[in-house]
């Protein structure tokens, strides 16, 4: 079946996806668990503010989003000139970009979940835990965050599958770069473009639903077992 034989700059787009989306859930997860459980947990001043920013890229197009972080991350920008002058990091044009939009985008995404899973946890536990003496980050690796890993997984997910889709602020800020910054998005994008590119076209979109699909099934497995470990209900 060659005609769902991947080309080489195919396969380029498939690897650095994977790459992109897997960077993006490596720094957005650990930072949607503190955000989610904040949230969660306490009430400060800002509260609502903050909620409302966490998923303000679920409501802005994300053509907005990708120019906002052009503007700040971009090489005069004013994060993005501190990065690349102190610590060599560039974003913009870059697949580090890629990734950072990914993230950005994933991450309202994963914190729902995430902070839904902390709002079932009841908070007498965590009383309990403090009239041990039990410390309150002990507690939180040791009993809340166990309860919680099938929501916290269920959140990567959806940012993974978010992140592999990925579209209108990669391209807003990093372009559309062949080798750098074509994720299969874009490179299905590019082919849908091109007079002799729907063979092309149909190969991504049948290696992106295969990838997809299999994140969903493998997620499912995954939460079942982490169910029973934790002594849950296996539906």
């Amino acid at each position: 079946m060659g005609f769902i034989e991947l080309q080489p700059q195919e396969w380029q787009a498939l690897v650095l996806t994977l790459q992109v989306a897997a960077t993006a859930l490596c720094f957005a997860v650990p930072l949607a668990v503190a955000v989610a459980y904040a949230l969660a947990r306490y009430r400060f001043p800002g509260h609502g503010i903050v909620n409302a920013l966490v998923h303000m890229p679920l409501v802005l197009p994300p053509v907005v989003t990708g120019y906002l972080l052009l503007l700040l991350f971009g090489r005069n920008g004013p994060i993005g000139r501190v990065l690349a002058e102190t610590f060599g990091i560039v974003f913009a044009f870059n697949w580090t970009g890629a990734a950072l939009a990914a993230g950005v985008m994933a991450f309202p995404l994963i914190v729902r979940p995430v902070r839904l899973a902390f709002e079932a946890v009841d908070p007498k536990l965590e009383e309990a835990a403090a009239s041990l003496g039990a410390h309150r980050l002990v507690t939180f690796a040791v009993v809340i965050l166990p309860l919680t890993l099938p929501g916290i997984l269920g959140g990567a997910i959806l940012g993974f599958a978010k992140a592999m889709g990925e579209f209108g602020a990669t391209i807003t800020f990093v372009s559309n770069i062949p080798g750098e910054t074509r994720t299969l998005a874009l490179a299905l994008y590019t082919a849908t473009q091109t007079p002799s590119g729907d063979l092309a076209a149909f190969r991504l979109t049948l290696i992106a639903a295969i990838v997809a699909f299999g994140a969903l099934i493998a997620s499912e497995i995954w939460a079942r077992r982490l169910r029973r470990r934790i002594g849950g209900a296996d539906v």
